[in-house]
């Protein structure tokens, strides 16, 4: 198992956003994290990449946690945000060298994987720009080709299409494809959800920080016995008293 969640409570201050949650992601499955603003997806992912300590319950990825050995933890994981976060003052081929070196990734290995990127991104004449010259989309195709050199074996995406054309998100969807074929395990949060039913493996439903469902969607629409449900159904079946009452 790459990602193993038991039993997370924790937040931001001493009165816990997230009570309980737990849940596994195999190499290879892409499990997509499904629920409204505010239900605890992003606060889930901060204590994942470790931004925030649990006040209880642990967090593993291949097996290390990140106060038993920080340095190899990070590197097992290639986070992409909801909004790209790029340094002001780099080139996106600085960019690409700072994470071959965060990663201690082979170097023609990393530039090889990420000339193929950059074509096709069509970002391969821009090596030399600065991220204050790129709009949103090309910013975040410089995070998807810096995670995609690693060989991280958990990658988080954070509501990934935001900003991208539909090209790019087909491209996008098809390198996902591909890390899973060579074993890595993905999480997803999106609301793009006829997408998600798509390309998802398993689903955790969360709502309030507090788990709702988890599993195939065919497992899910047995225990709501809604036999024909979209995941769009299941999701404004589960989240309509929240929607409804704020």
């Amino acid at each position: 198992m790459v990602l193993e969640v038991d039993n997370l409570i924790g937040g931001y201050s001493r009165i816990p956003v997230l009570n309980g949650i737990s849940f596994k992601v195999a190499a290879g499955e892409l499990v997509g994290l499904i629920g409204l603003n505010g239900a605890g997806k992003s606060t889930t992912i901060k204590h994942i990449i470790g931004l925030l300590q649990p006040h209880s319950g642990t967090i593993k990825v291949a097996g290390i946690t990140a106060t038993t050995d920080p340095a190899t933890y990070h590197r097992q994981i290639a986070y992409l945000p909801e909004t790209p976060v790029l340094y002001p003052e780099l080139t996106l081929r600085e960019h690409i060298e700072t994470t071959i070196k965060a990663y201690e990734l082979d170097e023609k290995q990393a530039w090889e994987r990420a000339c193929r990127l950059l074509t096709m991104f069509r970002l391969t004449d821009r090596l030399d720009w600065l991220p204050v010259n790129f709009s949103k989309g090309m910013r975040q195709k410089v995070m998807i080709i810096c995670a995609f050199i690693t060989d991280a074996k958990l990658l988080i995406v954070d509501e990934p299409f935001l900003g991208l054309d539909p090209v790019a998100i087909h491209d996008f969807l098809a390198l996902i494809k591909e890390k899973q074929q060579r074993g890595t395990a993905v999480l997803m949060t999106t609301h793009v959800l006829p997408t998600a039913q798509r390309v998802c493996d398993r689903f955790v439903f969360i709502q309030k920080g507090r788990m709702q469902v988890t599993g195939t969607l065919a497992t899910i629409r047995a225990q709501l016995a809604m036999p024909d449900a979209s995941l769009e159904e299941i999701y404004l079946h589960l989240n309509r008293e929240a929607i409804h009452h704020g």
